[in-house]
């Protein structure tokens, strides 16, 4: 029997008994302690597997180091298997695939996502993929929020913040920050639906949040004591960090386009991609030790200022006292980062990169204060910086520009640290990042793909709608044609079978020639004797859309034509015929529905 199943005959009697909002209530609480559940199982299979690498095997030096290396190739390798063996070959990865199902999907997600990242994503990242957790734990809490609501046959509306609450609860136990759960889940999953019910989304925040302090240990939890107090008179130095952390969120996102380019040009079957992404990680954790795994005790370090234990444990030991060299190879590990980190995602790897983005800002934030330091004792005048707190405000400048979620960045960080002393440099530093990043690029790496297919919702809701809705299923795809031979019989049958006042003129292999408009045949039937052709009434269309195209691309078409009805093409090749009216009557019912 499974979890969910476990409370629905409990609940469909309640649900019987309860209010709508009541209900919801319930069930968003339920939603969030399971999610909470999941986000602790999850982070405690990391940490063991963890462990179990760093396990002493009682070889020689030369062997423990060979088996340690070879961990992230391996756990590579055996994710790759067990998508293929087990799951079908669906990974079910990537946060794009959540925020699809929201705009287009009913926000149905597959039961099986329930259960697959808990597999995956210890076995990738507990054995040292350099990548995160809270992308695949975001995953599972919306698949556990979603076959909720599909469970109880709820509308769109509320499974989505069943949805939604199962993503705040999954984050909030991983990072224990109720609050930031509760932002990461409106400003990444729910960016453009209207939230009108926070009570829920809370409570479900909430009650992962306890489930996770109740059962993780204080070394298992991601924490960081209180730092240093504001100083206003550093506040030029956070502006120029927050356009570094937004030169650098850019870098990330190129870094891992380029990464996905590269190996999709690899072959999809067998264990190609995986082995090369493996070997090259392997490399990448020879030389930088810190890539390994998560990376947040890297974090720790910096935030505690003691960077030489990020070096150690590799080549760089004979250098780990040299100021100047621990400053460069901070700033070189930050700027890497999230090459190691795509190279574990599309080398066959689980994981996101909510924690890279954290990893890489913590470097530089500390690589920048560092320079300055160091700057300092020949220019005195520039004073001495904190580094913890650098360290810490450029996770969230990072955080901020690559998920482009900074309110999320800024309570983590606040939530994280115990302490809002840092408020105003983390709502510097966040901002300056956001905008600086959407200057260049209007998608995050997260909604790229999805934004340039026009299914993202926006902060528009009419574009929202129309995102919902499948141009294929509004074309008429029986539309009377004529054909570029026919003449003035043909026409006059057109006129008597249909109804529409604008006819597609194709050719024989269905490649369309121009349209012919009904008010200009009127004065053939007036003259009977005389002879006509297509050709004499035939002009090119307004316009044209492709089924490719999407409903916001379509209803922009018809807005700046000021046509009714526009045809179609698949390439060259006719489809059919779609009316402005159809569109507008399908908008109205979807806006019926997501109201209801």
């Amino acid at each position: 029997m499974s979890l969910l199943s476990l409370h629905r005959v409990p609940l469909h009697w309640l649900r019987s008994k309860m209010s709508r909002n009541t209900f919801m209530i319930v069930s968003c609480i339920l939603v969030g302690l399971t999610a909470g559940a999941a986000g602790v199982a999850m982070k405690t299979l990391v940490h063991y597997s963890y462990e179990l690498s760093h396990n002493d095997w009682g070889v020689s030096k030369t062997v423990q180091k060979i088996i340690f290396y070879a961990f992230p190739l391996l756990g590579i390798l055996l994710t790759v298997f067990v998508v293929k063996i087990f799951l079908k070959g669906n990974d079910g990865k990537g946060l794009s695939n959540i925020l699809y199902n929201v705009a287009k999907g009913g926000s149905d997600v597959p039961r099986q996502k329930m259960w697959s990242q808990l597999i995956t994503t210890p076995i990738t990242v507990g054995l040292g993929g350099s990548s995160g957790l809270e992308a695949p734990i975001a995953i599972t809490g919306a698949a556990i929020g979603s076959n909720f609501g599909a469970a109880y046959k709820l509308n769109y509306r509320d499974k989505t913040l069943l949805l939604a609450s199962g993503v705040a609860a999954g984050i909030a136990a991983v990072f224990n920050a109720p609050i930031a759960g509760v932002m990461f889940s409106i400003e990444v999953i729910l960016a453009g639906i209207a939230v009108i019910e926070f009570i829920p989304l809370i409570l479900a925040s909430v009650a992962g949040t306890l489930f996770s302090q109740i059962v993780l240990t204080e070394n298992i939890l991601f924490s960081f004591p209180n730092q240093e107090h504001f100083n206003y008179y550093n506040t030029p130095f956070y502006i120029v960090l927050g356009l570094l952390c937004g030169a650098c969120s850019l870098f990330f996102a190129a870094a891992s386009n380029i990464t996905e380019n590269i190996f999709s040009k690899l072959p999809k079957k067998g264990y190609t991609k995986a082995i090369l992404g493996g070997l090259v990680l392997v490399g990448f954790c020879i030389l930088f030790p810190s890539f390994f795994g998560e990376g947040y005790g890297s974090i720790a370090n910096l935030a505690n200022n003691d960077p030489q234990t990020n070096l150690k444990n590799g080549i760089w030991d004979d250098w780990t006292n040299n100021e100047l060299f621990i400053i460069i190879m901070i700033g070189v590990i930050g700027t890497i980062k999230s090459i190691a980190t795509s190279i574990t995602i599309f080398g066959g790897g689980n994981g996101g990169n909510f924690a890279p983005s954290l990893f890489v800002g913590a470097h530089l934030g500390f690589f920048f204060a560092s320079i300055v330091n160091y700057a300092s004792k020949y220019l005195p005048w520039l004073g001495k910086l904190p580094l913890s707190n650098f360290t810490l405000i450029g996770m969230c400048g990072i955080l901020s520009g690559v998920m482009y979620a900074p309110i999320t960045a800024i309570f983590l960080i606040a939530e994280v640290t115990g302490s809002y002393g840092l408020i105003i440099p983390l709502m510097i530093v966040a901002s300056i990042s956001y905008f600086f990043v959407r200057q260049f690029n209007p998608y995050s790496l997260t909604t790229v793909k999805l934004g340039e297919k026009g299914v993202l919702l926006t902060d528009d809701a009419d574009k929202n709608i129309l995102s919902v809705l499948t141009l294929d299923n509004l074309v008429d795809k029986k539309a009377y044609c004529l054909y570029e031979n026919d003449g003035k019989k043909e026409i006059l049958l057109a006129l008597q079978r249909s109804h529409r006042n604008i006819f597609p003129v194709v050719t024989n292999d269905r490649k369309l020639k121009g349209i012919i408009i009904m008010d200009q045949l009127k004065e053939i039937m007036m003259e009977n004797d005389k002879e006509y052709h297509v050709n004499d009434f035939m002009k090119p269309p307004l316009a044209i859309i492709q089924i490719t195209e999407n409903l916001v691309e379509a209803m922009k078409k018809f807005d700046d034509t000021n046509a009714w009805s526009l045809p179609v093409l698949d390439g060259d090749t006719f489809v059919g015929m779609i009316s402005k009216s159809q569109l507008l009557n399908s908008y109205r019912k979807e806006l019926i529905k997501q109201s209801n």
